[in-house]
């Protein structure tokens, strides 16, 4: 086996999409700036990293997206004003986004798929396993993933994916695995990964939501990939080259039955605002107030449906 350190101290977060589902937003502006109550979805995301104590944090971007290098440095402006009007509580807030981890970014260069952004990393990830989390999905903070897939792989020194279970009539959105079952209840043994299946040729109802925790071997792989769906270097193409036993460490996944929230639909990306604004320590209250009143109109408003006409 290749000698690598086995603690994971590095996290990578590809942020180069175009955000193309939310314009006209996204526009001016990249999408994992798009705030969820009062933060920016890439701050969560951070957060995560850091909260599972990686603190070296590689962002691959692409153009346009200058937004995210400022919203992590220092702003020098802001902060002076801030501290002469004593308003602790914002400047606490500033800070927080500079102070979550060591950010670093890189520039993706083509857009040609999550495997290829991935393998963008290795000369920052160098021979060192590392994480990768996608700013689409966040993983509520009160349940954490992270912490429970890098003790998986520095336990059994594999790959690790994520893992959810979603209805059969869903699993055409996402990549599906193919897993066995090991001693621990939530961690399965992966021996293939399907791209977006459609429910019959689905092999369970396991989907890969956006967290991995991968070994340095992924890059050699990743060289070698031809491009896939899309003419993009997919990901899932080089997992499932370790799945089937040709690297050298099985891939293993965490099933996962916390809160997820998409944050990659419209419709979603509202409902995760909701979700998180009703727990949020300042305005949960009033927004709860106003989520239970209006969702009291609605029902007023919606005509009830006659059982005979509904059959």
């Amino acid at each position: 086996m290749t000698e690598i350190r086995p603690n994971v101290v590095k996290a990578v977060i590809p942020a180069a999409g175009l955000g193309t589902r939310f314009l006209p937003a996204t526009k001016a502006m990249p999408k994992e700036m798009l705030p969820i109550v009062d933060k920016p979805a890439i701050q969560y995301v951070v957060e995560e990293a850091a909260s599972a104590g990686l603190n070296d944090v590689l962002i691959i971007t692409g153009r346009n997206k200058d937004n995210l290098v400022n919203h992590f440095d220092g702003v020098p402006e802001l902060e002076y004003t801030l501290q002469n009007k004593g308003d602790d509580n914002k400047l606490g807030k500033v800070h927080q986004a500079s102070e979550l981890a060591e950010v670093h970014f890189l520039r993706q260069g083509q857009p040609l798929g999550l495997g290829h952004a991935v393998g963008r990393a290795r000369m920052h990830v160098g021979n060192e396993s590392f994480a990768v989390l996608l700013g689409d999905d966040l993983i509520d903070a009160r349940d954490p993933l992270l912490d429970r897939m890098v003790d998986v792989h520095n336990t059994r020194e594999v790959t690790v994916v994520a893992l959810m279970e979603v209805p059969m009539e869903s699993i055409h959105l996402y990549g599906c695995a193919e897993v066995e079952a090991t001693d621990e209840a939530d961690v399965v043994r992966v021996t293939a990964l399907v791209e977006k299946p459609s429910r019959e040729e689905a092999p369970s109802n396991l989907a890969v939501i956006g967290r991995y925790v991968l070994r340095p071997e992924i890059f050699d792989i990743i060289d070698d990939l031809e491009p896939g769906r899309g003419g993009e270097y997919q990901l899932t193409d080089a997992l499932n080259v370790l799945a089937a036993g040709e690297g050298e460490a099985p891939v293993y996944g965490v099933v996962f039955k916390g809160r997820r929230y998409d944050t990659g639909d419209r419709a979603d990306w509202i409902k995760a605002n909701v979700l998180l604004g009703v727990d949020h320590a300042e305005l949960g209250d009033e927004i709860r107030d106003w989520v239970l009143g209006f969702a009291a109109k609605l029902a007023a408003e919606t005509p009830a449906v006659d059982p005979a006409q509904a059959d």
